[in-house]
């Protein structure tokens, strides 16, 4: 049985993913959910859903549409899914006729 070690790079990469988690968790988000941002315009309102949502296919449609408007550096310092307000129910309202 061996024990792999992190590279140096690796140990930094995990160590900036660690601070941006950390500093994105917000006490009103119960364990299970993640906070998301949503809308098109610079006012975006903030939502809590449930990790779950991230295995169905709809949701993970928002979050590529997310990737490829904003990469991975989200101006709002957290998940911003880049849609109006009337999608994102659309697809959350269907998601919860399924859990």
């Amino acid at each position: 049985m061996g024990i792999r070690l992190l590279s140096i790079s690796g140990v930094r990469q995990f160590h900036k993913l660690q601070s941006v988690v950390a500093r994105n968790q917000m006490p009103d988000v119960p364990k299970g959910h993640l906070a998301v941002y949503v809308g098109e315009t610079e006012k975006k309102k903030r939502y809590v859903v449930p990790i779950a949502y991230l295995n169905h296919t709809s949701f993970q449609e928002l979050l590529k549409k997310s990737e490829e408007e904003f990469g991975f550096q989200h101006p709002m310092g957290g998940l911003t899914i880049p849609c109006n307000e009337d999608a994102f129910f659309h697809v959350t309202s269907q998601l919860n006729t399924c859990l």
